[in-house]
């Protein structure tokens, strides 16, 4: 997938950075990911995939409430891992929680060790044009649970829109809700249109089971 950001040198990082560069609203939008899901029926016994987890907004929420091992996180950049592991939710804590992460830009979600029960793309198809929405879709629908419940945001559009030609970490993507939802039940996933969550930027959420 095409990515246009610069790389985000051990310097940004040290500076904090990191925070900008996954979106901000670091203190909002984190919590609230994370109160959805429990609200969702999320309990510490589940295992949890947090897809383009960046530098842990979320999980840094997540994986002190999780059972140990129990948090999963994909993301395509390891230093922004690394900066969260480090200055957001800190070595003791990784060492106590053991949290997974998968280094991909392609969902490879099959080097994980464990299914997930629930999982939560947050503002990344909001940035991914159709084919990459459906590789996710299909890849994560091969090693998901029975039952597992996929949630993920994006922006609504009335009709058809004018997207970007390739994914862009800084274009933001709009779809029909009827569009997300065959391009999950294209793969087997039954959607569900949930819409408005309270997301800050007004991006509306889709709920994806697998049977």
């Amino acid at each position: 997938m095409s990515d246009s950001k610069p790389p985000l040198t051990h310097g940004k990082v040290a500076e904090g950075q990191h925070r900008e560069y996954v979106g901000g609203k670091w203190d909002e939008i984190g919590p609230l990911q994370f109160q959805y899901l429990v609200s969702q029926g999320l309990r510490p016994e589940h295992v949890f995939l947090d897809i383009a987890c960046g530098s842990l907004r979320g999980g840094v929420h997540f994986i002190p409430y999780l059972n140990t091992g129990n948090y999963l996180g994909l993301e395509k950049e390891e230093e922004l891992v690394q900066a969260g592991l480090v200055y957001e939710l800190g070595e003791q804590r990784a060492l106590e929680k053991k949290p997974e992460f998968v280094i991909s830009d392609a969902f490879a979600f099959r080097h994980f060790s464990k299914r997930p029960e629930y999982a939560l793309a947050q503002s990344l198809f909001t940035h991914l044009k159709q084919e990459h929405i459906e590789l996710c879709l299909r890849n994560l629908r091969h090693i998901a649970k029975p039952g597992c419940r996929f949630y993920a945001t994006f922006f609504e559009a009335d009709t058809v829109a004018a997207n970007p030609e390739e994914s862009h970490d800084h274009m933001s993507f709009y779809y029909a809700a009827a569009d997300m939802s065959a391009f999950g039940s294209k793969y087997g996933w039954q959607p569900t249109y949930i819409g408005d969550w309270g997301h800050p930027r007004g991006q509306r959420m889709m709920l994806y089971v697998a049977p």
